[in-house]
């Protein structure tokens, strides 16, 4: 017989999310070598309460990856909710591409994952290919969004623009790319149809 996990008391969730956090940055700016004393301390909190929450190095590192692919996936819903859908795609695809630029500085961190025998991408495409379809379908229902893409093409699109401009200095660029994208998803909406998932 299998016991559910205790849900974590509050105080230990604000822990939780201030590690990962600053071990995101962390990773994204040191590789996988940061040190995670000094991890600990720029969260407030012992080297104790971190290994208990991440007993490892590659706990660590895969938990801020998969916490930052959650937070850009998980926040297209709450973008529709205070958004108009071509609105929310827009703002989505910003996160998205932000999220890519994290994932590509702790690349060298998440190697060693890799590595270490666990493959911390696992659910990368089903998560992205159900936020795109989110936002999708709400913009052609809305007949502000063509219905005819297919959303993990335009998730590989998104990963393109961000292998183009994932320098700081063409963070602009990436805007004006992304505005064109945009475009290309208003053409032809309102047309009946359904969106695509393969």
């Amino acid at each position: 017989m299998t016991s559910t996990p205790r849900p974590l008391r509050a105080d230990a969730r604000r822990n939780r999310e201030r590690i990962l956090e600053v071990a995101t940055r962390a990773f994204s700016q040191r590789g996988a070598d940061a040190p995670l004393d000094a991890i600990a301390k720029a969260a407030g909190v012992g080297p104790g309460t971190l290994y208990r929450h991440f007993p490892t190095r590659e706990a660590l590192i895969e938990a801020a990856y998969r916490n930052e692919l959650v937070r850009v996936c998980d926040g297209a819903a709450e973008l529709l909710d205070g958004n108009p859908p071509d609105k929310a795609m827009r703002l989505w695809m910003d996160r998205f591409i932000d999220f890519l630029a994290t994932k590509d500085g702790m690349a060298e961190a998440l190697r060693t994952v890799v590595a270490s025998g666990t493959d911390p991408f696992n659910e990368s495409y089903d998560r992205v290919s159900t936020a795109i379809s989110t936002l999708l379908r709400a913009g052609a229902e809305a007949g502000l969004l063509r219905s005819d893409i297919v959303p993990l093409d335009l998730g590989f699109t998104l990963n393109g623009v961000s292998l183009i401009t994932n320098d700081p200095v063409h963070r602009e660029r990436a805007g004006r790319m992304l505005d064109l994208i945009l475009d290309g998803l208003r053409y032809g909406a309102g047309q009946d149809g359904a969106v695509r998932t393969a």
